[in-house]
Formats: structure tokens, C-alpha cells, sequence
């Protein structure tokens, strides 16, 4: 079969790599097209038709400052869908860019699988409304998400969790502190995103903590699509290590982290790396994300657990005496960091088992056959 792949961000990529794995060992003939970063591009042994690095752009206002960039973008995945015809179309999460390829495709007989739903239950849950007209097939990756589609009459395929298979065939690697050239101080990682906005927000406040703990060495993950001098524009003192490809490897020796919302929050978490979790945007995208998102958390560890099992500091509460606060807690407040350990093995138990990407090839191929 002929598949064409869409991921518009860094964790999407990832999940595509696995998936597209998984597919070549069901369908050995399989060949693949795709928008992604990477780890596709290295998994598919070919160069994305774009990639992530220019398709990504997160709140209101930061799409409509690049909306000539992402209406490009569309133009030219429809036309390269109608050149090549595949015969699964597998979008990956993506919702704002990935619905309309699938109204699209839907209007020109191409067959659609959502692969990570659309974050409907958070806004606007009427789209799912539109899912169920242009969207064949649909795999979900968080458990509450069942129940939600239940209400609107839609049945999807719950196939766990991919992080859990990425972080399954994680594999350590040897003398990574000496082969980054870390220190053997205790590390505390810094997650800023992998978006410019993020980064360009976030990192220079965390960049700000590390002459409060000087008994910790703090440790940026960075973004595959960047480049180390990149990073050092936002460092206004000493300058800080930064590590690519490695953000299992650094969580992994971690004594607690700093994270940007997303689903870095949930790695780190999969890990057992006490964390705070933060979020910055333009103050226009907060205000409209604050009237029309309709969820009590913005991290996923605290919305699969429905409790506040992390603390979330956004927009005015993402300010150096709080985040400097937080991270001395989860440092040094020994009660604070086994509450939020327990708390992760109940989220390891909610979260299931390995396989989600052999588990949604297996479905698509038999519903492809």
C-alpha cells in the first residue's frame, strides 16, 4: 500500500517514525510519503515533502502571523494528495492544519485515519461533528477520550499510549554525562519546546535558575530543528549545555525538570522526573484560549489523572519567584517529591501497556485489506 503521513510538530514525528516502523513490518511492500521531521525522514530512508520545522505554530495570534506560511503549506499538500493518491491518508494530531487536508482527501476519495485525535474535548467539541463526516477511522491515545467520542455517537479505536513504545525501546546510552560534556553535578533539565515561539518565551527566564542551585547543573533538551547557536542568542549569563536527541537520556538522569505544556510534560513524567510545568504566549492567544478552552489543567499528566498531580505556572505566574520556588520544592522538599512520585506509578498503571503503534498499523491494514 502507498501511505502519506502528516505530522505538523517534534512529538508527532516521533509517533509517525514509530507508526511507519510498524507498518513495514505488516506490509513489507509498503511505501510512504509524508510531512514530518527527522525521525520520519530517517525511518522512511527519504526527505519529507515539508517539514515540521516550517509547519508549526502555536496560538491565535502566532498562526495569524504566519497564515500566508501555513495556507502555502496546504496548497502544496493538496496537490502533491492529488498527484500521488495514496491509499490511506494518516494524519497525526495536528488539528488545525490536519481537519482540512482531511475535508479535503474526504471530497476526493481518498481514505482518512486520524491517528492522536484532535484535542476536541478541550474546545470547540462540536468539530467532532466534522470528524465523523470526513475521517474514516479514528485511534485515540488517552483513555478518558472513549467515553468522550461515546457521547457524540462516534466509535474509535483505543490503541494506548505511543510515548509508552518510545520510551520502551529507549535504550541508555553509555557515559552520556562525559559524552555531552556534563559535569557530575545532579542535572535538572530544561524543556523549552521545540517551537521558536516557546523557546523565545520560555528559555530565558530558565536560563535565569541556575545561579540560585549551584550545587545542580541545569541542562537544556533541545529541538532536533534548531542548532546550538541558536539557543545561546537567549543566555544572558554563563552558557548553559544544550543537548539534542538526547531528552530520554537527560530525563533519565534527572533529579527534577522545567517543562513547557505539551506532551514533553507527559515523557518527563513517564520518566519519574518531578517537574513543573509552565506556559508563556502572546497575551491576545491566552485571553481567547481562556474563554473558549473548556479543561481545568493544561498539562496531560494532570488531565489523564484529573487532579493536580503537577503545578502549572501560565502566563503572569511564570515569573522567576515562582518557578525558583518550585524547583527548590521539588529539589529539597522530600514529602513534595514522593506525593508526586506516587502519583506518576498511579499514572503508569492508568496509561496501559506498550504497543499503540503495532496495535493502529494492524487496525489499518485490516481495514485497508
Amino acid at each position: 500500500m502507498n501511505y502519506y503521513l502528516i505530522a505538523g510538530e517534534t512529538s508527532g514525528d516521533l509517533h509517525g517514525a514509530n507508526l511507519i516502523r510498524a507498518l513495514k513490518k505488516l506490509d513489507t511492500q509498503a511505501s510512504f510519503r509524508f510531512v514530518g521531521g527527522d525521525s520520519m525522514e530517517k525511518e522512511a530512508d527519504k526527505k519529507a515533502v515539508i517539514h515540521t520545522s516550517v509547519m508549526a505554530f502555536m496560538g491565535f495570534v502566532e498562526v495569524l502571523a504566519n497564515i500566508f506560511t501555513i495556507l502555502k503549506n496546504l496548497k502544496r499538500v493538496k496537490k502533491d494528495l492529488l498527484n500521488h493518491r495514496p491509499d490511506a491518508l494518516i494524519l497525526i494530531d495536528f488539528p488545525g492544519f490536519n481537519l482540512k487536508i482531511a475535508e479535503f482527501a474526504k471530497k476526493n476519495n481518498i481514505r482518512v485515519f486520524y491517528y492522536i485525535s484532535p484535542k476536541v474535548w478541550a474546545w470547540n467539541q462540536k468539530r467532532v461533528l466534522k470528524i465523523k463526516k470526513v475521517v474514516d477511522h479514528m485511534f485515540c491515545i488517552l483513555p478518558f477520550e472513549v467515553d468522550f467520542y461515546k457521547k457524540w455517537g462516534m466509535k474509535i479505536d483505543y490503541v494506548g499510549n505511543p510515548l509508552l513504545d518510545a520510551i520502551s525501546r529507549f535504550e541508555p546510552e553509555e557515559d552520556f554525562k562525559e559524552k555531552c560534556g556534563l559535569s557530575s553535578k545532579p542535572i535538572v533539565s530544561l524543556l523549552p519546546g521545540s517551537r521558536k515561539m516557546e523557546i523565545s518565551k520560555h528559555l530565558p527566564l530558565m536560563a535565569s535558575l541556575p545561579k540560585y542551585f549551584p550545587e545542580y547543573q541545569f541542562v537544556i533538551a533541545g529541538a532536533p530543528n534548531f542548532s546550538e547557536s541558536y539557543y545561546q542568542n537567549f543566555f544572558s549569563g554563563d552558557r548553559l549545555p544544550v543537548v539534542f536527541n538526547h531528552t530520554y537520556d537527560l530525563l533519565s538522569h534527572s533529579e527534577a525538570a522545567v517543562v513547557v505544556s505539551g506532551t514533553a510534560t507527559l515523557e518527563t513524567a513517564l520518566f519519574h522526573v518531578p517537574q513543573v510545568v509552565v506556559y508563556k504566549a502572546n497575551a491576545l492567544s491566552i485571553w481567547l484560549g481562556r474563554m473558549l478552552i473548556k479543561v481545568k489543567y493544561i498539562s496531560l499528566v494532570n488531565l489523564i489523572m484529573n487532579v493536580p498531580v503537577v503545578r502549572e505556572l501560565i502566563q503572569d505566574e511564570y515569573n522567576l519567584d515562582l518557578v525558583k520556588d518550585e524547583v527548590d520544592r521539588l529539589l529539597h522538599n522530600e514529602s513534595y517529591r514522593v506525593n508526586m512520585l506516587q502519583n506518576y506509578r498511579a499514572l503508569d498503571h492508568k496509561m496501559g501497556e506498550v504497543g499503540a503503534s503495532e496495535r493502529t498499523a494492524k487496525l489499518i491494514v485490516g481495514y485497508l485489506s
